[in-house]
């Protein structure tokens, strides 16, 4: 029976499953392969980076937006987020709740378990599909986008988790939250966001991706965590560039 929410609920068991097995994969492959792995799934974030940041070029964000405002819109969400972010300690937060689950699950697995914590979470819940996905599956028009990011989350969640650990799987619990609290919006609220707030919302997450890229391939630690209020700032400062500037 379809109600409210299966897609997510879909996508939460995938992310389980996968990182499930590929922990018990993971412990069979030494720690050299583990570590090229990473870095090929470092390499691949970059890759869904620029497929997300392909929207900045998009002509319905591009005429939506002044002229000079479409990258400046992009500027001050990260800023405004980093601020707001930084305020609200969300990567400490986030770290926080993965050490707690790591001494409940996982007290073997060292600075992996939060690190495979951390950065599944902020993947899995970055994009386009987590949020246009969860906003249809609310108003009922069809979780065909959720059952896509689920098949690709499973695939991921195996390969992040042989190197990363339990933590993985963990990630469906924020990854889970976010997309039911848009399932809610999509249910209550209808759609609520114009083509170019999502373009532009998807454009900053393409950015953070970028960021966590770099993690990933052990380059520079960002605090990615602290950024994600971005997402939320960049719909707005669209809204406000299309109608008032």
């Amino acid at each position: 029976m379809m109600f409210p929410g299966i897609g997510t609920t879909l996508n939460i068991i995938t992310i389980i499953l996968g990182g499930a097995i590929g922990v018990f994969i993971g412990s069979r492959i030494n720690q050299k392969l583990r570590d090229l792995i990473l870095d090929a799934l470092g390499c691949v974030t970059i890759i869904s980076a620029a497929d997300a940041l392909m929207d900045f070029w998009n002509p319905a964000f591009q005429s939506a937006m002044p002229s000079g405002w479409a990258l400046l819109v992009l500027v001050f969400s990260l800023i405004f987020g980093a601020v707001f972010g930084s305020l609200m300690r969300i990567e400490e937060r986030l770290e926080n709740i993965g050490e707690k689950l790591k001494s409940k699950f996982s007290k073997s697995e060292g600075n992996n378990f939060v690190e495979g914590f951390v950065s599944a979470s902020l993947i899995f819940a970055i994009g386009p599909l987590a949020i246009l996905g969860s906003i249809s599956d609310g108003m009922g028009t069809g979780i065909d986008q959720l059952v896509l990011k689920s098949t690709l989350d499973g695939f991921a969640a195996l390969a992040f988790a042989a190197s990363l650990g339990w933590g993985v799987a963990l990630s469906s619990i924020p990854v889970g939250i976010y997309q039911f609290a848009w399932t809610a919006v999509g249910l209550f609220l209808g759609s609520i966001l114009a083509d170019y707030q999502v373009l532009a919302m998807t454009t900053v997450g393409g950015i953070l991706l970028i960021g966590i890229s770099l993690r990933l391939l052990r380059i520079k630690t960002i605090e990615i965590g602290n950024l994600l209020p971005a997402l939320a700032f960049a719909p707005i400062l669209a809204l406000f560039a299309h109608q008032f500037i």
